[in-house]
């Protein structure tokens, strides 16, 4: 009786280890975090910059995986890390940092990801500008039909264009982006701070105004919208 109460014992104790709440919530963020780390990463939208596209306060997924084969491309929306020369990361005490880090996990609540989402235009090795005797943004002198483009800036051909005095502020460039860095816009132009802002009006043009967004800062192509429910949508070659 004695050699056998060992063996009765430690598995009584698995067993209510395995039927434990907090062994199953533990388990729940583990699963959370691995699905966050290598598929897909939740996102709100922070700011208005890619009305109509997506809305402030819009809830995203971003997937991990779009660009485990392929890099990312001309026209897709894209979530990234802040880079350090766009701005300043803010300075959080511990205990917002020790709540973030659990709604980074989740994917709700507060976060400690520094993240934007703009769309993507040019990519490593294209030349940039705008604009085409229209008004479009040209990638290697190629005018871009964009369709997802609403509230503009303003430019009339010979009276307010990249050639008047002052120039129009929807004109910048030519920018040729670096390797493995991409040049990203908000569909919404008029109110987006976004790798151009610097550049844009500039008569003659800026020179080393342009802040790019390195692959490396790049955390996944957004591939729908799960909330408000009537927002609720796939994102098809970008929108």
């Amino acid at each position: 009786m004695t050699m056998s109460t060992p063996a009765t014992t430690r598995p009584s104790r698995w067993r209510r280890l395995r039927r434990s709440p907090l062994t199953h919530l533990l388990l729940a963020l583990v699963l959370l975090a691995l699905v966050q780390g290598f598929l897909v990463k939740p996102f709100q939208v922070p700011s208005e910059s890619m009305a109509p596209t997506l809305e402030t306060g819009d809830r995203l997924l971003a997937s991990r995986i779009a660009y485990a084969v392929s890099g990312p491309g001309a026209g897709d929306v894209a979530v990234f890390a802040r880079p350090d020369d766009w701005a300043p990361r803010p300075d959080r005490g511990a205990l917002r940092t020790a709540v973030g880090w659990v709604g980074d996990i989740v994917g709700f609540g507060p976060s400690n990801q520094d993240a934007l989402v703009k769309r993507i235009i040019g990519e490593p090795g294209t030349t940039v500008r705008c604009c085409s005797d229209t008004g479009r943004v040209e990638v290697d002198g190629v005018p871009l039909t964009e369709g997802y483009v609403v509230d503009d800036l303003p430019f009339t051909p010979g009276a307010n264009d990249c050639s008047t005095s002052p120039a129009s502020a929807r004109c910048f460039g030519p920018i040729t982006v670096p390797a493995d860095e991409y040049l990203v816009l908000g569909d919404n132009r008029a109110n987006s701070a976004d790798s151009v802002i610097a550049c844009r009006g500039a008569s003659p043009p800026a020179v080393d105004c342009a802040r790019f967004v390195p692959r490396a800062d790049i955390i996944g192509k957004v591939v729908t919208i799960v909330w408000p429910f009537e927002r609720i949508r796939l994102l098809i070659d970008g929108g």
